[in-house]
């Protein structure tokens, strides 16, 4: 495992990307709506999952997104974690590790918000609803996010987002 693909080597680490609309002046964030389990259903998050053994964590993530939302993407940078943390910590005792990133078309060019599929998603599909968010300090407030999600919108937010004064 490399330091350039942001690996640890960590089987059962979680990975999710803040997928945005530009890596350096960010408005947009798109968030992902829960379809499963029950406990999460209708919860809001950022896309991703677990890391399958022999997987790097950007391995894992290209995959990820590749089956939840039929994307490739270019990382960003990774949102930092609380001091101490290899990640941020999950509610189920796991922690996750965060990238922004930012959509690719097939010649990887950056997709504007209105070039990605959002709204209502198919029956079966790992998410109820693609929604792109103003990254500012409403962001949090927006949509119902997985509780343990909290804390990395506000770091994105400080890190990336929009706020009034500036905009």
């Amino acid at each position: 495992m490399s330091a350039q693909n942001g690996a640890v080597g960590s089987a059962g680490q979680v990975v999710g990307l803040a997928i945005v609309d530009d890596l350096v002046d960010a408005r947009w964030v798109l968030a992902a709506q829960r379809a499963y389990p029950e406990s999460l259903r209708g919860l809001w998050e950022f896309p991703g999952g677990k890391v399958q053994e022999g997987e790097g964590p950007l391995e894992a993530l290209e995959r990820e997104i590749s089956e939840e939302l039929g994307y490739v993407f270019r990382a960003g940078q990774e949102v930092v974690p609380p001091a101490g943390h290899a990640g941020w910590p999950l509610d189920n005792g796991m922690a996750m590790r965060v990238w922004t990133g930012v959509l690719l078309d097939a010649d990887g060019g950056v997709l504007k918000p209105a070039e990605v599929r959002t709204g209502t998603q198919p029956e079966g599909a790992d998410h109820l609803e693609l929604r792109w968010l103003s990254l500012d300090q409403n962001t949090e407030e927006a949509v119902e996010w997985i509780p343990a999600d909290k804390p990395i919108v506000r770091a994105l937010v400080e890190t990336m987002g929009c706020m009034p004064t500036f905009c």
